[in-house]
């Protein structure tokens, strides 16, 4: 007896990495690399967030996680912000807003280096999907205006809090004015999604690669998370001689911006940068990387 389709989003059709695009990125590169770091701020004794310790029990403030993931902002963000300078990487800065009520110092820092802000909503302690439209909308558009605002530069991604999202997520982007989303992690390749307000880029968003799964929740050491993004690297960019790619590294500084995960960092980091235009790799943000496809599919 047959059986009716599975459910399906709609937003965009299934497509083999076999079917390559014949445009590169630019300078005739073939990988598209870029360093995502996460300022996040979670609400005190509550909410949702990593722990490195079981929670504490209800009606009790959890201290112990909730200063474990402060040492990223006091710390760790400041400790990768001199590792990015040292290198001269450009890097995609996905920040709550309620970092702007906490400690802006931070987000000023890496605005003055000229880096991309990319919205992740008002806190991590909380998530979108569970919110009703109207709830949705407001966070959506709040978001984007205070950053920009605070900024002085168009924010044109979005990354939702723990990737929560409700039927209506893309469509209240595009309404909001977002030109892409991290959300999905389905490809190597950008992929344009369908909206009720016209397209909204896909920019792949690493979930491997990404050290709260890989390192806070399967328990993969640091050395082991380093060969990762190495082997990724190399993987890629033979492959990216044949079509162009994306690679994102997912950073969270209370994680990586410890002192033993950063050291090896550093090293893996200044390894790989060594590599550029003239071995096909073009380091990058999200947002240029959208800005780029954009223009390829405006030109066909």
């Amino acid at each position: 007896m047959s059986r009716a389709p599975l459910n399906h989003h709609e937003r965009f059709a299934y497509r083999p990495i076999i079917d390559r695009d014949a445009w590169r990125w630019p300078n005739d590169t073939g990988l598209a690399v870029y360093v995502a770091l996460n300022l996040e701020h979670f609400e005190f004794g509550q909410g949702r967030g990593p722990g490195i310790a079981p929670p504490a029990p209800a009606g009790e403030p959890d201290v112990l996680n909730y200063a474990w993931r402060e040492y990223g902002n006091r710390v760790g963000a400041w400790r990768c912000l001199e590792l990015f300078n040292a290198l001269d990487l450009a890097a995609g800065v996905i920040a709550n807003t309620s970092i702007l009520d906490h400690c802006p110092e931070l987000i000023d820092a890496f605005i003055e280096r000229g880096d991309e802000l990319i919205a992740h909503g008002h806190t991590n302690a909380e998530r979108q999907g569970q919110m009703t439209t109207t709830a949705e909308r407001q966070l959506i558009g709040a978001t984007r205006q205070r950053l920009q605002v605070h900024g002085g530069q168009a924010v044109p991604g979005w990354l939702s809090p723990w990737i929560s999202e409700s039927e209506k997520t893309p469509d209240l982007l595009t309404e909001a004015g977002f030109a892409y989303t991290l959300n999905w992690a389905h490809d190597d390749r950008p992929t344009r999604m369908q909206t009720d307000h016209g397209p909204l880029w896909s920019i792949p968003y690493p979930q491997e690669l990404n050290d709260i799964p890989t390192i806070s929740t399967h328990r993969v050491s640091m050395e082991e998370f380093c060969d990762m993004i190495r082997d990724q690297f190399h993987e890629l960019r033979e492959q990216s001689r044949h079509q162009p790619l994306v690679m994102g590294i997912a950073l969270h500084p209370f994680l990586t911006g410890q002192p033993f995960r950063l050291r090896r960092l550093r090293a893996v980091l200044t390894e790989l940068a060594g590599y550029g235009t003239a071995d096909g790799v073009w380091w990058t943000t999200p947002g240029a990387i959208a800005g780029h496809v954009d223009a390829q599919a405006s030109s066909q």
